[in-house]
């Protein structure tokens, strides 16, 4: 895989991510339906967003770690206005905040959920979704 710099898929107008290649062991895992963040080497924690140092002791010794999933459903909002084109159509949408069991938190979506059975504290796993050939989004689904 390489690193993205296309910023709007021409065929669906949607805004995509900009892959660095620091972050192409995150983002090669979620192409094989798997969740890979950095756990450092020293304290033991795993941390997201990315970086080149751990979060909770700046050891710059870390080793990309497969996570299980699973989490809980920390927080989210849900949002009524599309703020791109791509979304006009997708109205009203949740977007959450995940903990994961290892710890990281992660912000993205949840699929196949009504709005109104949305619940903090509700288990969740990953799922993910292929949004074009280079990119798959890890989102989650109810546990």
């Amino acid at each position: 895989m390489k690193p993205s710099t296309k910023m709007i898929d021409e065929q669906t107008g949607r805004y995509l991510p900009v892959i660095y290649p620091e972050e192409l062991p995150f983002w090669e895992g979620a192409k094989k339906r798997e969740l890979w963040l950095q756990k450092c080497n020293c304290c033991g924690k795993s941390w997201y967003p990315i970086g080149p140092a751990c979060m909770h002791c700046f050891a710059m010794d870390f080793t990309w770690t497969k996570m299980s999933g699973k989490g809980t459903l920390h927080n989210f909002v849900i949002y009524h206005k599309p703020w791109t084109p791509w979304f006009k159509d997708k109205v009203p949408y949740a977007v959450i905040n995940v903990e994961l069991e290892e710890g990281p938190r992660l912000t993205t979506n949840i699929l196949d959920c009504p709005l109104d059975k949305i619940e903090i504290g509700m288990p969740v796993k990953a799922d993910y979704q292929d949004i074009t050939d280079e990119i798959t989004l890890v989102q989650f689904r109810p546990a």
